[in-house]
């Protein structure tokens, strides 16, 4: 553990915590969908990220049930959730890590347990018979549910292998959506990556046993928040001849800042604390979105008697005027927060926010945007 880092001790307070980020996930959905109604995501890709939002809602679930009596049970077990307090927000990367240790070892442990049936008959007779709480079996039950949700084997694990998507052909070229995630253990965020490259080889890339392992072992390699865009698609152009990257998106989920929970400085801070918000609508989460493209080809000799294909990437209009190289076309950031929150900003209307798209999630869960 850093200092950046905090365990929560008490049943009720994790709870809390994860009901957060039950809600909050609930609202990145429709943010996938706002963004897909206003073009800037396709149908397609707003169902990937939707599809990484549900199961990074699956792994809060896990994390739920495995933590649901901490603070109750005397001993080790069940430990206590270690949240990065500071930075993210979120759980750490290790919490991630050990889950995915577990469900390689669910089956055995469930074996080794009572049914749910068993164990909720053996608390009804503990609460009638002895007149007690049956805390030891809340517990057993925690875990038994906890492992059952492992073996679906759903979860937004610390790393999610590549999968593609066919969207067509042009130019002879067939066009592919590559996708996969990572929990990063720098920024202890979950990040989701799209590449869209055209394949001029032969056999389709998904059935291509030579090049589809390679390409799934490369972009996961190379999945490091601290390793810029236009690195990451470079490399990747010069070690694939036959595939050819148009497009490269990372997206940030998170930090997710709360007064009840996090330790944050600066404008957000007095943000959250002017807009003295209901319970569980204390919260601000931002999406950053770095995005690269291809403007151009040019050919290039790889051998005596061989040539290929580059990319020229686009770089941002502002790198040597404003801002420094990001290694990208365009960064976006926005914040999606509760009303109250968003009418604090309003108000304050501090430094720095005023380019940042924001979400407002309104009664009833809409999602409205805002500027």
């Amino acid at each position: 553990m850093t200092d950046d880092h905090a365990e929560l001790y008490d049943t009720a307070v994790v709870r809390r915590y994860f009901d957060k980020f039950d809600k909050i996930t609930g609202h990145l959905g429709r943010v996938a969908a706002e963004l897909e109604s206003e073009g800037h995501l396709t149908k397609l890709e707003a169902r990937v990220i939707g599809a990484y939002v549900q199961r990074l809602n699956l792994t809060f679930q896990s994390l739920g049930y495995k933590y649901l009596m901490t603070g109750r049970v005397d001993g080790p077990l069940p430990g206590k959730l270690t949240f990065d307090r500071h930075e993210s927000g979120f759980p750490i990367a290790q919490e991630l890590l050990v889950m995915a240790n577990d469900a390689q070892q669910a089956d055995r442990h469930l074996a080794q347990l009572p049914s749910e049936t068993e164990i909720k008959d053996a608390m009804i007779r503990q609460i009638v018979g002895e007149l007690a709480i049956p805390t030891r079996l809340q517990f057993t039950l925690s875990q038994r549910l906890y492992y059952e949700s492992l073996r679906n084997g759903q979860q937004f694990w610390a790393r999610n292998d590549a999968d593609v998507q066919w969207l067509g052909e042009t130019r002879e070229r067939k066009s592919w959506l590559v996708h996969w995630a990572v929990y990063d253990t720098q920024t202890n965020l979950p990040v989701i990556y799209m590449l869209n490259l055209e394949d001029s080889g032969r056999t389709p890339l998904p059935k291509d046993n030579r090049r589809w392992p390679q390409v799934q072992a490369h972009l996961m390699a190379q999945s490091l928040n601290g390793l810029k865009l236009v690195t990451i698609a470079k490399g990747f152009d010069t070690d694939f001849d036959d595939l050819h990257p148009k497009r490269l998106r990372r997206i940030h989920l998170g930090p997710m800042y709360s007064s009840s929970f996090t330790l944050q400085t600066g404008p957000i801070s007095e943000v959250l604390a002017a807009a003295r918000p209901e319970p569980g609508q204390d919260w601000a989460l931002v999406w950053t979105v770095e995005d690269l493209r291809a403007e151009r080809e040019e050919t290039v000799k790889t051998g005596w008697f061989s040539s290929s294909e580059r990319q020229i990437f686009a770089s941002s209009p502002f790198v040597g005027k404003t801002l420094a190289d990001i290694g990208a076309t365009s960064m976006e950031r926005m914040l999606i927060m509760p009303e109250r929150p968003f009418q604090a900003l309003a108000e304050k209307r501090p430094a720095g926010f005023a380019d940042v798209r924001k979400f407002v999630v309104g009664a009833g869960g809409r999602v409205l945007p805002q500027r």
